[in-house]
């Protein structure tokens, strides 16, 4: 991606002037009064995410106007750099805000998904005094890599892509990387993985990747972090076939996958001293002969047998192999983020993400790392009342519990906790990766959630 946040301009930088609706009335009265009366010409009163261009004598602008509301928020900055236009500006931080936290909203904002078009068109670019650039280059790249991932077409972005991505990333940080792939999946005791991925198209086979990584001065006691990522690269429902609208963007269902990938650069970028091991089960739920059916019971590598009830319910399936491999490596935090219900959607929207963890602490940490990162996330109970609506009739659970439990998202979670590690700290996040509506700074499309807060969370525990 263009770094749309950069350390000095190339040549004149049109201020930008932010001011928040309290400070207004003072600006206004420091300026000449043709300020004024432009500004009640174009409605501005600095509300949140207002835009105006100030023009000279000339018809150049001399600067822009920027509202931040009560100023409470960062994240409005994701606004401006969808606003403005190409050129280089220069931004009057207001006191009390974090440079380096504005730096990245607007750098987020200036996310732009053009690898099919064209011709790329250029954005505006922002320098921001203060602000550690570095810093804001690598959450900035990190959290476009994984909305690349997820925008891109299941054509593009199979099961190989995801090892190739895998691979280049622990290249460029010096981890060691191996990936179990096709009937080799069942020899290495990762049966799930491989009755969910196999009936995909040659090239396209089931895998497992796993990369390790053991930070700077990190010895081999060092907190050892797991991050497992659902990488359903498209889901058709399987048997249980999803309707075309179900199914129009699950090209995203590996979104999962992309957020660990992204977390895990983050952590490595930031070179935190701590073990990792990134857990990737890599799929594509496709219709053949050899497809899973309704009805099979299914192997676990835990030992645990799983009836399947619908075929439309894999990515628990996936998830409970890579979570038991998590549990061999005895972590002292294990996070699973997965693309895995509608029932999320339906309980908190498109925008903020549910999490599920038993650990008090850990809930507290991750709630504040979220408010302080502006990156929208809250806690929904793994309600032990639910857990018998798991019991499989003829397995020791099923994928998809009895009816009467009705809250699909709490019951995913708890088929999850089955698996997993129990060695220290679990959180599920039930991610949606995606932008629905269109907003400026938060185009229509792929979205990075959660990944700022948790990688806040594993910084804050053991950086």
């Amino acid at each position: 991606m263009t770094d749309p946040v950069i350390a000095a301009a190339e040549g004149r930088a049109i201020p930008v002037l932010a001011v928040t609706t309290a400070a207004w009335p003072a600006l206004l009265s420091e300026r000449p009064a043709s300020l004024g009366r432009l500004a009640e010409i174009a409605g501005f009163k600095a509300r949140s995410g207002q835009l105006m261009p100030v023009h000279d004598i000339d018809g150049e602008i001399d600067m822009v106007l920027f509202g931040l509301g009560d100023g409470g928020e960062v994240s409005v900055f994701r606004a401006l750099a969808a606003k403005l236009s190409a050129g280089d500006y220069q931004l009057q931080t207001p006191e009390g805000l974090d440079p380096t936290a504005v730096a990245l909203a607007f750098a987020l904002g200036g996310y732009r998904f053009d690898r099919y078009r064209a011709g790329r068109e250029a954005g505006p670019r922002l320098v921001v005094p203060g602000a550690d650039l570095a810093a804001v280059h690598s959450l900035a790249h990190a959290c476009a890599l994984a909305r690349d991932m997820v925008n891109t077409p299941a054509g593009d972005m199979g099961p190989l892509q995801i090892e190739t991505i895998a691979r280049e990333i622990a290249e460029q940080h010096g981890a060691t990387i191996a990936v179990v792939t096709g009937d080799e999946l069942l020899a290495e005791g990762y049966p799930s993985v491989h009755a969910v991925g196999r009936a995909a198209g040659p090239g396209r086979d089931p895998r497992i990747i796993e990369i390790a990584w053991t930070g700077p001065g990190a010895g081999p006691d060092a907190p050892l972090v797991a991050l497992v990522g659902k990488g359903v690269t498209f889901d058709t429902g399987g048997l249980n076939i999803k309707p075309g609208a179900g199914m129009r963007n699950m090209k995203k269902d590996m979104g999962g996958a992309a957020h660990a990938l992204a977390l895990a650069r983050m952590v490595m970028d930031a070179g935190l001293p701590v073990r990792l091991a990134v857990l990737v089960p890599a799929v594509e739920n496709a219709i053949s002969g050899d497809a899973m059916r309704p009805g099979d019971v299914l192997n676990t590598r835990k030992g645990l047998t799983v009836e399947v009830g619908n075929t439309d319910a894999e990515g628990r399936l996936i998830l409970s192999d890579a979570l038991t491999r998590a549990q061999e490596l005895s972590p002292a935090l294990t996070i699973d983020l997965a693309t895995l219900t509608g029932a999320a959607r339906i309980a908190l929207g498109p925008q903020v993400i549910p999490f599920y963890t038993d650990d008090e602490a850990l809930a507290a940490d991750l709630a504040a790392a979220s408010r302080a990162t502006e990156d929208p996330l809250w806690r929904m109970p793994l309600w032990p009342g639910y857990e018998e609506a798991l019991d499989g009739d003829l397995a020791d659970l099923k994928n998809d519990p009895d009816g009467w439990a009705q809250a699909g998202s709490v019951t995913a979670a708890l088929f999850l906790k089955r698996f997993a590690p129990t060695s220290g700290s679990w959180v599920h996040l039930d991610i949606f990766a995606w932008n629905p509506k269109g907003r400026p700074g938060w185009p229509t499309g792929a979205e990075a959630q959660a990944i700022r807060a948790l990688f806040k969370l594993i910084k804050d525990r053991f950086g």
